[in-house]
């Protein structure tokens, strides 16, 4: 939320561009590993090259029997019945002016409702261009966006060709005294990927959920599903609530730090804070990326990649562990938001009540080049690269001033 990002100051080099001297300039090859020190922070944690074994990643428990469970007792939908179906709402305009999106951007904008709601807030944002190699999802070519409040998470699946768009609350199943129902899950969900049938969400401390785009269940189709009662979620008297939303999508897993979770503020070392997560498909593997949100005054944050494979996602390899394959430090602090392709990369990075920048550099080994900085939106968020438009997608959070948008980028492509 946009209370807990407010700017603490600017770097000397935000004052250089200020004064008209490029980002380029100053910084021609920035070490990816070491960056220089603050007073407030430990020169140690700050320089030391972030550890590979510190970000390995293992399965979690088994869901299996509390979600078969759940398809005894509801229908089962997916993501084309959920884009296509009735009771969408519907995509207006606007809103583009007041989040102060940069010209040249394609933008979608919320209904009346949710671009005002205090009560959620945008975070995550992936698109069908991470899920699938050829951008589509069968007829349609979704975008999906994660919001949180206080206690519970939904997604947004976003659908352009029809201007529409759909909530879906995001749940966690268990077996409750030899019954089956399911709870609101309380994250942050910063950011979200989605690579093939599988849903990332970044559980902050934890690690990683996972959900399955083929495991969504339509309460309004159930015979013992309902679309009332807001306050309502889970079993209630032999029938099944999700806070009056018609669709009810449950974890089907996790990955978790094998090594301990990370702490409550950024510490420059251990486990990574997960706060926004992105895909990379142009690389030989695919890539899982996740990186953190750290203030000026704390160590500067980190970046991970995993290699993916088609059709599994994530794989555990030596003792059961799935270990990233590069790790690097951030080149700047406060980044709400990063993705990478053919070795570029684009950063959101967010100033409190101010316009947010765009931070892009280059990717050589673990040192980053050509860095250059751009304003954008208020409150910018995670991102995404849609191949296929040569675009990079992000929103903006901020109410009466959100809307979610994509600028134009050339090294977005296949």
């Amino acid at each position: 939320m946009i209370k807990k990002r407010r700017a603490s100051g600017r770097r000397p080099a935000a004052i250089a561009l200020a004064a008209g001297v490029p980002l380029v300039a100053l910084v021609a090859s920035v070490p990816a590993v070491v960056q220089p020190g603050h007073a407030a922070a430990s020169t140690a944690a700050r320089d030391a090259a972030p550890r590979r074994a510190d970000f390995g990643l293992r399965r979690g428990a088994s869901l299996d029997r509390p979600l078969r469970a759940l398809g005894d007792e509801l229908a089962t939908s997916g993501v084309q019945a959920l884009i296509n179906g009735s009771g969408q709402r519907r995509l207006t305009g606007g809103c583009a002016a007041a989040a102060k999106v940069p010209a040249r951007a394609r933008t979608y904008c919320f209904d009346k409702a949710d671009s005002a709601t205090r009560k959620w807030y945008p975070q995550g944002v992936t698109t069908v261009s991470d899920a699938a190699v050829d951008g589509r999802w069968g007829a349609g070519r979704p975008i999906v966006v994660s919001w949180h409040n206080d206690g519970a998470i939904r997604l947004t699946f976003v659908n352009p060709d029809r201007h529409t768009y759909r909530h879906v609350l995001l749940v966690y199943p268990a077996l409750r005294h030899g019954e089956v129902s399911y709870s609101d899950i309380d994250l942050h969900a910063g950011g979200i990927a989605w690579f093939g049938d599988k849903l990332y969400v970044a559980d902050t401390r934890a690690g990683l959920r996972e959900f399955d785009m083929r495991q969504i269940f339509d309460l309004g189709r159930s015979r013992n599903g309902s679309t009332r009662h807001a306050e309502w979620v889970g079993r209630h008297g032999g029938r099944y609530y999700g806070h009056g939303y018609r669709y009810v999508m449950p974890q089907t897993g996790s990955w978790q730090y094998a090594h301990g979770w990370a702490g409550a503020r950024c510490a420059g070392r251990g486990a990574l804070r997960v706060s926004w997560m992105s895909i990379d498909r142009t690389t030989r593997v695919p890539s899982l990326i996740a990186g953190e949100y750290c203030k000026e005054r704390e160590p500067r944050g980190r970046v991970a990649t995993w290699p993916l494979r088609n059709g599994t996602g994530l794989v555990a390899g030596s003792g059961r562990v799935a270990y990233p394959n590069w790790v690097a430090r951030l080149p700047g602090d406060r980044v709400q938001g990063g993705v990478r392709a053919h070795g570029h990369w684009w950063f959101t990075q967010s100033h409190g009540s101010r316009r947010g920048t765009m931070l892009q550099a280059d990717q050589r080994g673990h040192r980053w080049r050509n860095l250059s900085k751009r304003t954008i939106s208020h409150g910018p968020e995670d991102l995404s690269c849609y191949r296929a438009q040569h675009r990079v997608w992000t929103l903006a959070e901020s109410p009466n001033r959100r809307a979610l948008w994509g600028l134009p980028a050339p090294q977005c492509r296949w």
